[in-house]
């Protein structure tokens, strides 16, 4: 079965027809998702900035990372939800649109390397207020920057492509 085949059969779920016909479960879920966008965004550019030595250089990379890390996950888990009801209810909209697939993965990678890589710093959290990052992790907390950008600026424009 084709991705557009299936956005057709999903379009056509009785449950699909019910969230795009409710007034107002779209825009409050749209809501909640751009919410979370907004804390993994922000605690994704705030934990990216102080390991780049931008930001709370007077803070452990650490303690920054146990700040955020939690409410990154927990906004994860609510974009994976409402992200669903969305694609749910305009399955058309996304399914098929290639910035889609592109923010799925720039999420994914972003996610694994902000969650998973950056947990290593959080076993080896030695590291002293104002110590220096070192280049290689400054590289890459530039890096995340630009993809979580990225990232936002997929989201947006799915709607006009």
């Amino acid at each position: 079965m084709s991705i557009t085949a299936f956005g057709e059969w999903l379009y056509a779920t009785p449950v699909s027809t019910a969230i795009r016909e409710t007034t107002w479960i779209i825009p409050n879920i749209q809501t909640v998702h751009i919410l979370a966008i907004a804390v993994v965004v922000g605690s994704a550019l705030l934990t990216e900035l102080r390991l780049a030595g931008v930001i709370a250089t007077d803070r452990p990379e650490a303690d920054v990372l146990r700040r955020y890390l939690p409410w990154m996950k927990v906004a994860l888990v609510v974009l994976l939800l409402t992200g669903t009801v969305l694609i749910v209810a305009e399955p058309g909209r996304t399914l098929g649109n290639t910035l889609f697939w592109i923010k799925m993965a720039l999420v994914a990678g972003a996610s694994l390397v902000t969650l998973k890589a950056r947990k290593s710093l959080l076993r080896t959290g030695d590291t002293m207020a104002g110590e220096v990052v070192p280049e290689a992790s400054r590289s890459l907390a530039w890096l995340m920057v630009i993809i979580w950008c990225a990232v936002i600026f997929c989201g947006r424009f799915i709607a006009y492509t």
